[in-house]
C-alpha cells in the first residue's frame, strides 16, 4: 500500500503555497539567505534531538519503517488480485478467532524484546478491509497467529502477525498484529511558516534503502515550480531532512498540491539514527493514514 499524505501535512503544505502567491516569494521575503535559514534550522532540530531523552525513548520503542500488510509469497496472481488489494476491497467467507493473547513480543538481531498489545483478528482484518466498491475482491476464508518480519527504526524485527488465508493462495496475507510505541514528545516545535522555497514538511518515508544508504521521502509541491528537493544533515546521532520547492515561476497557479518521490544518498547508513523532518522537528512519518503506523497520530507538539 502506497503512504498517504496525511491531513496535518497537506494542509501545511497547502498554506505554504498560499503564502508564496501572497507576495512571500521575493527577495526579501524567502530566496535571500534561504539556503542559509535552512541549514540553520537543521541544525538546531539536530542539537535538540542528539542526546535528548525524546530521542533514546525513540530508539527503545517500536517504531515500523516498512509495510504493515504483507502480500502472499511470490505476491498476486493477477493484475484483478492487486487492484483489489491495494483499494483495501476484501470479503470474509469464514470466521475469525475471536480470542489471543492480549500481549506479544517485538525482537530484533540484538537487545532485549519488547512486549506490546496485540491487535484482535477482527480489528487487523477491518484495518486491510477497507473498501467497499463493486470491483475486483479478495477473499479472506481465515485467520491464525504467526509473525512476520518488519522493517523499524532499530531495523529488521521479528513481530507477531494475524495470517489471513486467502481464496486461491497457498500462502497467507500477513497483517502485523502488535500496536506500535507512542512517539515521544518531540523537544523543539515545528518551524513557523515560510515560503517553500526556503523549507516545506515532508509528506512522508517512502523506503529505506536495505543497505541503510538512502532513503526515499515523499515531498509535496505546486503547479509552477519544478519540483521538490531535499537537503541532509547528518549527526551521530540524527539525520535531518529539509524539503523545499525549487524552480518556482510568477503568476497565477492552480492550487494543487503534488506528490513526488525523492531519493536521498547519505554519507552513513541510517543505523538507529533518528530520521528527522526539519520543518516539523519529529520523526519522519511512515505508513500513515493505511495503519502501518497509528501511533503518530495524536501526538502534541
Amino acid at each position: 500500500m502506497r503512504t498517504k499524505i496525511t491531513s496535518t501535512v497537506a494542509a501545511h503544505l497547502l498554506l505554504a503555497l498560499a503564502l508564496l502567491t501572497a507576495g512571500w516569494g521575493g527577495e526579501e521575503g524567502g530566496h535571500h539567505g534561504a539556503q542559509e535559514r535552512r541549514e540553520d534550522r537543521a541544525r538546531r532540530v539536530a542539537e535538540a534531538w542528539d542526546g535528548s531523552a525524546a530521542a533514546r525513548t525513540w530508539r527503545a520503542g517500536y517504531h515500523p519503517m516498512g509495510e504493515a500488510v504483507q502480500p502472499p509469497a511470490g505476491g498476486f496472481h493477477a493484475g484483478a488480485d492487486t487492484r483489489a488489494f491495494t483499494t483495501q476491497n476484501f470479503v470474509l467467507r469464514g470466521t475469525l478467532p475471536t480470542a489471543g493473547p492480549a500481549e506479544g513480543e517485538v525482537r530484533w538481531g540484538s537487545g532485549d524484546p519488547l512486549v506490546l498489545p496485540l491487535t484482535t483478528a477482527r480489528e487487523a482484518y477491518a484495518s486491510v478491509a477497507r473498501g467497499g466498491d463493486d470491483g475486483p475482491h479478495l477473499t479472506v476464508t481465515g485467520a491464525r497467529p504467526g509473525a512476520m518480519t518488519l522493517a523499524t527504526s532499530r531495523g529488521p524485527a521479528t513481530v507477531p502477525a494475524w495470517l489471513f488465508t486467502l481464496e486461491g493462495y497457498d500462502t497467507p496475507l500477513k497483517r502485523a498484529a502488535v500496536t506500535p510505541s507512542t512517539l515521544p514528545r518531540p523537544p523543539i516545535g515545528p518551524q513557523r511558516e515560510v515560503p517553500t522555497s526556503e523549507l516545506a514538511p515532508l509528506a512522508g518515508l517512502v523506503e529505506v534503502a536495505g543497505d541503510g544508504r538512502s532513503v526515499r521521502v515523499a515531498a509535496g509541491h505546486g503547479s509552477c515550480d519544478d519540483g521538490p528537493a531535499v537537503h541532509v544533515l547528518e549527526t551521530g546521532g540524527s539525520v535531518v531532512l529539509s524539503a523545499f520547492v525549487t524552480g518556482e515561476r510568477e503568476g497565477p497557479c492552480a492550487g494543487v498540491l503534488l506528490r513526488k518521490e525523492v531519493t536521498v544518498r547519505l554519507a552513513g547508513r541510517v543505523g538507529d539514527r533518528v530520521l528527522l523532518d526539519a520543518f516539523t522537528g519529529r520523526p519522519v512519518p511512515y505508513g500513515v493514514p493505511n495503519g502501518a503506523s497509528p501511533s503518530w497520530h495524536g501526538v502534541s507538539p
